[in-house]
């Protein structure tokens, strides 16, 4: 009961932010920009958002199979179909709730291919630490093409209020001492109780956890093809990039931005689904924000901010639903074949 109560609140934490960041949004907005706003999504061109969903779809194809050469490492050889499947379930699980997504699709693998889930978290952990090193090489990348357009519009936006309310450096001193007195403490303890601790069976569990972790993590080491797993990496970015350039078509104020405003888009809009889960009510803010830069109104950019995020919720969800009912089914198949 408890469990499902803490659930239960977290999700609604989030829907509560996003419901914000609408609120926020709109109660700025007069009549006209409102009645704009909906003339773009009565007048969007729909067919390039689903081409855009189809993308997004093959995007996680990619994904699934970047995922297979991690695996294969430890000695398994799940189907493509099943790995696929567990993507999307876990992208599904992690609308509901923040990293439940991860242990979800571990969780279906160690189901359906017997691929014990403390190894393959450690190559999740492998994806996640790879899709961030590529996003900060994009992030800086951006910034410095785009230098003088983004750092014009950060310093209004975000360092002017923020500086004007805090004082990070105090503050920063502060929390690195606390965190200081807190290990030294943690660390104390544990030298002082270190036998007892060892006896008990959740250490004993946190370390077999851990030795799955370490397993997963140096199975990077040991993919035959190092070179394709590069590949599919930033393949991946690539398509969720275009997800984003091919929505500007959808709508005649933005088919004529190019490939610098949709990365700008990609970065931004990808900051905002971390901070906010999913990026309900924050996202079409901050595509909307962002397009300012390239001169395009705010209510044009709020649409389109929409527009590109309902086509990824729905290709999550559509592809996550499909993939629970199919999983179940092809793998009853093909085990009745057998």
């Amino acid at each position: 009961m408890k469990k499902n109560f803490i659930s239960v609140l977290k999700i609604s934490f989030f829907l509560a932010i996003g419901i914000f960041f609408i609120w926020i949004f709109l109660s700025k907005l007069t009549p006209d920009q409102k009645t704009e706003i909906w003339k773009s999504f009565v007048n969007a061109d729909y067919t390039w958002v689903i081409v855009s969903i189809f993308v997004g779809i093959l995007s996680h194809i990619v994904r699934a199979l970047r995922w297979n050469s991690l695996i294969e490492t430890m000695g398994y050889r799940p189907k493509i179909s099943n790995t696929f499947f567990a993507v999307m379930i876990g992208y599904l699980a992690n609308m509901a709730l923040p990293r439940l997504g991860e242990v979800t699709r571990c969780g279906v693998l160690t189901k359906y291919e017997k691929v014990p889930i403390n190894k393959s978290i450690g190559t999740v952990i492998i994806e996640r630490s790879v899709d961030m090193v590529v996003f900060i090489l994009l992030f800086f990348l951006n910034l410095i093409i785009f230098f003088d357009k983004i750092n014009n519009y950060v310093q209004e936006k975000v360092y002017g209020p923020l500086g004007e309310k805090f004082d990070f450096s105090e503050k920063l001193t502060y929390y690195f001492f606390v965190f200081l007195i807190v290990f030294a403490v943690f660390a104390g303890l544990f030298f002082i109780l270190r036998r007892r601790i060892q006896r008990l069976k959740i250490y004993k569990k946190v370390i077999e956890l851990l030795s799955g972790l370490w397993h997963g993590l140096w199975s990077v080491a040991k993919i035959r093809k190092p070179w394709t797993f590069v590949f599919q990496s930033l393949l991946i970015w690539v398509l969720y990039y275009l997800m984003v350039y091919l929505c500007f078509f959808s709508l005649p104020e933005t088919n004529h931005l190019g490939w610098d405003a949709a990365l700008s888009l990609l970065i931004f809009g990808s900051i905002g689904i971390m901070v906010v889960q999913g990026g309900i009510g924050i996202y079409p803010v901050i595509i909307s924000q962002t397009l300012v830069i390239y001169q395009v109104a705010s209510t044009t950019g709020y649409a389109l901010g929409w527009l590109i995020w309902t086509a990824q919720t729905l290709m999550i969800v559509i592809s996550g639903i499909v993939s629970l009912i199919l999983l179940p089914v092809l793998n009853k198949t093909k085990n009745e074949k057998t």
